[in-house]
């Protein structure tokens, strides 16, 4: 190009980060899936809420299914890490299993885009999270959390109730992810916002009480 008579320079025409496409990719991706699910998500949606293509999208992921399961793995994978950087080894048995509730609501709230998902996927009967070899985060820390948790106060004659690591996680989640799923037709239909502010303290409080209740109490 000549300005003033003079050649300028040809400018080099932008070139995208690889990494961060992929990152923005994913993060609008989940956002898609996690509002229409894998059926009614739309890869031209995503690319243009991207400003990238749809040739791109499937350059990096190379099909709807694969990008679907991209955004799957790194929504387990980003709770595992989160998990990861819990700690209650030295805590007493009933305030660890206390924290880790609070721990699961908290992640619960802060994160609904992961509930949708997962509510999407038990949809299709975990197809896509059976078919992925390898899929990350399954292998939970909080598990492993709650299981030594569950022995130690078993050991200390806290805990009396015969209920294993994953039941405990079922028992704490449902009420943490029910909370978040079902807040508008709950609403609808009984009048109360479970995520209102004035009671979230109330029902992040319950969860714990409910739980230490029922593994310090008698099964007989």
């Amino acid at each position: 190009m000549t300005v003033g008579g003079t050649r300028q320079p040809r400018s080099e025409p932008r070139l995208r980060d690889p990494e961060r496409t992929r990152k923005e990719i994913l993060e609008v991706a989940s956002q898609e899936f996690a509002n229409r699910g894998f059926a009614g998500a739309r890869v031209d949606e995503i690319a243009a809420r991207t400003r990238t293509t749809k040739r791109m999208i499937y350059y990096y992921f190379g099909s709807k299914e694969r990008l679907y399961i991209a955004v799957l793995e790194k929504a387990y994978e980003d709770i595992r890490v989160t998990e990861q950087n819990v700690d209650v080894k030295s805590l007493d048995p009933v305030t660890a299993i206390r924290q880790l509730a609070e721990f699961t609501f908290d992640r619960h709230e802060a994160n609904p885009t992961f509930s949708r998902l997962v509510s999407y996927e038990n949809m299709h009967e975990a197809e896509f999270v059976t078919a992925a070899a390898g899929f990350p985060g399954l292998d939970r820390p909080i598990l492993k959390m709650l299981k030594q948790s569950l022995e130690r106060g078993r050991a200390e004659g806290v805990f009396k109730r015969d209920i294993d690591a994953p039941d405990l996680h079922m028992l704490i989640s449902s009420y943490c992810f029910f909370r978040i799923n079902n807040r508008y037709t709950f609403a609808a239909n009984f009048g109360r916002d479970l995520v209102a502010k004035k009671r979230r303290q109330i029902y992040r409080k319950r969860i714990g009480d409910v739980v230490i209740e029922y593994l310090t109490s008698s099964d007989t």
